[in-house]
């Protein structure tokens, strides 16, 4: 599932390409069919994400809800000498006129909705803070986090208690602050949690910047350590994420791998130990 980095410039390029001017809206594959020309011939005012969630926010108080799920994709496509006919199943297109019109295709995602600005408020004011939002308050994830038994590595990659992380920042993030992933968050210290959020926004920020997940320090690059580039289709240098029963790049201990609610986490034994409560010793 794309992270929030992806959404972030995803909302970034369909305002650079669509927003001030009248918008052809149409849906090929016919499952927003409705919507969609209630939509045609309408001003896009601009885009954003919240989290893993993208709003297109239209002219009449009509905002276009997209969540892409683990398969969806929005594809944009500017100056383009002329748009193409849909391929796949398309479930909305946006065409921007002009000599050298723009066009975005979505694909694959779980959730495209028409709804209101009042809705889409609702849907963001259930959200944890986002590190790439200006109006995120990190003590609002603080507040639930600092009370959790659940697991940090858990609780990281709910979009209720932290927007737009996922399973790849979660474990660079946490490997870079030395914490285990199965640590309840309660344990947290206020300083550890003020450090991992100003590691996420300075991490995710970059990401919107490259459009690519790069979390290792400088010593620890391909050619400070010489050592080959990593190959991996979500691209991005990383410390332990899909290095599974590779050696830590920090102390050369093994990488391991197991599953917490449901999704694979990724740490080193020796640099991120199991956290012993002082209480119990």
């Amino acid at each position: 599932m794309p992270e929030g980095h992806t959404l972030h410039r995803l909302a970034t390029a369909l305002t650079d390409a669509f927003a001030g001017h009248p918008v052809r809206v149409s849906s090929p594959q016919g499952r927003f069919d409705v919507e969609a020309t209630q939509l045609d011939g309408s001003t896009l005012l601009a885009a954003e994400s919240a989290g893993k969630h993208l709003f297109l926010d239209f002219d009449a108080d009509r905002v276009v809800h997209v969540h892409l799920g683990l398969i969806g994709g929005f594809d944009v496509h500017r100056q383009v000498v002329e748009v193409p006919a849909p391929v796949g199943q398309v479930r909305l297109r946006l065409i921007g006129g002009g000599d050298h019109p723009a066009y975005a295709d979505l694909r694959g995602a779980t959730r495209c909705d028409l709804v209101t600005s009042t809705r889409r408020d609702e849907i963001v004011g259930k959200l944890g803070p986002d590190p790439l939002r200006a109006d995120a308050d990190p003590g609002r994830a603080w507040a639930r986090i600092s009370k959790s038994p659940r697991a940090i590595g858990d609780l990281l990659m709910d979009q209720a208690v932290l927007a737009g992380v996922g399973n790849v920042y979660r474990a660079e993030v946490l490997f870079r602050h030395r914490i285990h992933p199965r640590r309840p968050g309660r344990t947290l210290r206020v300083g550890q949690w003020r450090a991992i959020w100003a590691d996420l926004v300075e991490l995710m920020t970059e990401g919107v910047r490259t459009g690519r997940i790069d979390t290792v320090r400088p010593e620890h690059t391909p050619d400070a350590m010489g050592r080959p580039p990593r190959v991996d289709d979500h691209g991005g240098e990383v410390y332990v994420y899909r290095r599974t029963d590779q050696p830590c790049l920090v102390c050369g201990s093994i990488v391991r791998t197991d599953v917490l609610v449901g999704r694979n986490i990724f740490w080193c034994p020796q640099c991120q130990r199991t956290f012993r409560s002082r209480a119990l010793q």
